[in-house]
């Protein structure tokens, strides 16, 4: 077992104790700090009575809203802690994923890929109800009223992309394969919305090997200003 963690994990760990031994924590995930205070205090926010609707105006998304509405509010919404599930899991998530995605991979693309998962949940909710119940990717219409908050779909799409480029075979193909589970055994929004977003963060790593595919140990140009990683 022992081995085959240090293969499956061993580039990954080697690449983050790299860039927390040159940068530490503060300085080398920034971005996730960041990220984690801003979830921490919108869900703070929008539990007080004078609050919600600040943050619904700001950060809520639904298929129902106009498509220029919900672009302007998908970035937010990304740090929008869903209502009905626990604050610690969407922090936790944060600061876990985001953190190794960041010490990892940079800044930028780090944003840049956890942008295009989010906005691929986004895109996907108004497309599969336009689809209906009946297609096989689509959505009840009841589901364009619900609110389409949180970081899951970007945490999916980091775990995936970083296991996949640190050569996490295993965790590659399991994290696709639990959300394949969550569909079938609950047919939701959310679900689906994470398969959405496995299928642009790979359309992206694909679209642009040269620029998102950089050898192990090659930092360069990320926007981290970390040195070289030898992983």
């Amino acid at each position: 077992m022992r081995a085959w963690a240090r293969a499956e994990w061993g580039p990954l760990y080697a690449a983050v104790r790299a860039a927390l031994l040159a940068r530490g924590p503060l300085l080398g995930a920034p971005l996730t700090l960041g990220a984690v205070g801003l979830t921490a205090l919108l869900q703070f926010v929008q539990n007080q009575p004078w609050g919600f609707g600040l943050v619904e105006a700001a950060g809520a998304v639904r298929a129902a809203d106009p498509l220029w509405l919900a672009l302007l509010r998908t970035p937010l919404s990304l740090f929008v802690p869903a209502l009905d599930l626990p604050v610690w899991g969407a922090l936790a998530q944060v600061l876990c994923v985001f953190g190794i995605a960041e010490l990892c991979l940079g800044r930028r693309r780090t944003l840049l890929i956890s942008y295009v998962a989010t906005l691929a949940g986004t895109l996907y909710a108004r497309a599969g109800i336009a689809l209906g119940p009946h297609a096989p990717f689509g959505l009840p219409a009841s589901d364009a009223l619900v609110v389409d908050t949180g970081p899951s779909a970007a945490v999916v799409g980091l775990a995936v992309y970083v296991a996949v480029r640190h050569h996490a075979c295993v965790t590659a193909v399991a994290v696709p394969g639990a959300m394949v589970v969550e569909v079938l055994l609950k047919d939701n929004l959310a679900g689906k919305e994470h398969l959405a977003a496995l299928l642009a963060v790979g359309a992206l790593f694909l679209a642009a090997p040269t620029r998102f595919q950089l050898p192990l140990g090659s930092r360069a140009g990320d926007g981290s200003g970390l040195p070289p990683i030898q992983s």
